[in-house]
């Protein structure tokens, strides 16, 4: 792997030193021992929502809809550790077994696959598909289902699936989407939904959008977007945008989080470029001052940090998420008008922004920043650094959203979120380097 001769700090959601000097490549995806660990259990953890199932049998409701005459009343908390134990029996591999953490009093489970599973598999399907099936066979051997009732506990823990392409209405869930709503070639770590990290984070701004922004990072590198050069550059963008590199992202929140706007953040961002000689004065074109880069690069990653604090200075401010949009096209927008440079990803996220603006809350308004992901057609075209602002902006959201993140997402709060490589991720990339 290329080495570099960037080094960078790496600081804390609340501003504290946490590593110094530290080389580029260490914070890679593929390098850093932490991420790396974050990418496995992304794909090794299913979550299983043992109490939904009991009381979902009871009803009757499966999928998505409910079925009369199909209901099945089983004591399953009751007889929990017994099912607990089923599954894992199932689910263990010989020299590699699984790993099962109980939330809620057992309600929910969150079980790490054994990664032999996923080894001997071509995709991530085998965690939730192995889950899911020990799930039913556990229920249906707890309390001897006959043949005429297996399909119900099936149609609980599977939900539509395979009347359905996905497992739609699934207690048994994974946070990954599955390989067919994948938008191309290595879109899948890119496809998690806004609110989901916005749970897992505990509605952390800077460590919900780190965890995006790692995951969407490693998306990249997994689609080809960071072969030879570009690998620094999607390493510079995620660093300071993401990691909060050199305190920036922090400190331009700081500076102007009590009267800044949009354009104030663009001011600080500018200046605090020219006194770390990122760019420097260029040509003069009337009253207007040309700005020059000789680091392309490190340019977008400055770009890129200031576009996360204008979202954090601007949604917070009004604790509304749907001002996201927005700030990401205008903060981006004068950012070019003042220093007659690329803004943020090229141009891209701007580019992002304007269709995110219709299908979020304009005339379409079909749903909130929220739902959305990195794999979405609206929000795929930026490479890494539109989805970790959306991120922040739920994250300070008072509850202006259609959809919260405890409306879509509170599962993923109550078990990933409980995981510190999930909760934490910016400390546990730190500690990794």
């Amino acid at each position: 792997m290329a080495k570099y001769s960037d080094t960078i700090d790496l600081y804390s959601d609340d501003g504290q030193l946490l590593k110094s000097n530290v080389e580029l490549n260490k914070i890679s995806p593929l390098v850093n021992p932490a991420t790396k660990k974050i990418i496995d259990l992304t794909k090794r953890s299913i979550t299983v929502n043992l109490g939904g199932i009991e009381k979902a049998l009871k009803a009757g409701k499966l999928g998505k809809g409910t079925i009369l005459g199909r209901e099945l009343d089983l004591p399953i908390m009751q007889d929990k550790d017994a099912i607990v134990a089923k599954i894992k029996e199932m689910v263990d591999v010989e020299g590699d077994e699984a790993v099962i953490n109980e939330f809620n009093g057992g309600q929910l489970l969150l079980v790490e696959v054994p990664k032999t599973r996923l080894d001997a598999a071509s995709t991530y399907d085998a965690a939730v598909t192995s889950v899911a099936a020990a799930t039913t066979y556990a229920i249906v051997d707890q309390y001897n289902i006959d043949a005429f009732n297996a399909s119900t506990v099936k149609a609980a823990t599977w939900g539509g699936y395979p009347h359905t392409m996905d497992m739609n209405g699934a207690l048994v869930s994974s946070v990954m989407n599955i390989p067919q709503n994948n938008e191309g070639l290595g879109f899948a770590l890119r496809n998690i939904g806004v609110n989901h990290f916005v749970m897992m984070t505990g509605r952390n701004a800077m460590q919900g959008a780190a965890l995006a922004s790692t995951l969407e990072t490693a998306g990249e590198f997994e689609m080809g977007g960071a072969i030879g050069p570009f690998e620094r550059h999607m390493l510079l963008q995620y660093a300071y945008q993401g990691l909060n590199a050199n305190n920036l992202v922090y400190d331009l929140v700081k500076e102007n989080g009590q009267t800044g706007t949009v354009g104030t953040v663009v001011q600080s961002l500018v200046e605090k470029a020219i006194e770390d000689k990122v760019i420097v004065p260029g040509k003069k074109g009337g009253y207007f001052q040309f700005y020059d880069t000789k680091d392309p690069m490190m340019w977008n990653a400055y770009a890129a940090a200031g576009t996360m604090a204008a979202t954090m200075v601007n949604c917070g401010a009004g604790r509304f998420a749907q001002a996201v949009s927005s700030t990401l096209l205008y903060f981006n927008d004068l950012l070019e008008h003042e220093t007659g440079l690329p803004s943020t990803d090229f141009g891209r996220v701007m580019g992002t922004a304007v269709g995110f603006s219709f299908f979020s809350h304009s005339i379409y308004g079909g749903g909130g920043p929220g739902i959305f992901n990195g794999n979405h057609v609206v929000t795929r075209h930026a490479n890494g650094c539109a989805i970790p602002c959306v991120v922040a902006a739920c994250a300070l959201d008072a509850g202006t959203q259609m959809f919260t993140p405890e409306g879509t997402s509170k599962v993923m709060g109550e078990t990933y979120g409980q995981i510190p490589e999930f909760n934490k991720p910016i400390q546990q990339i730190a500690n990794g380097v």
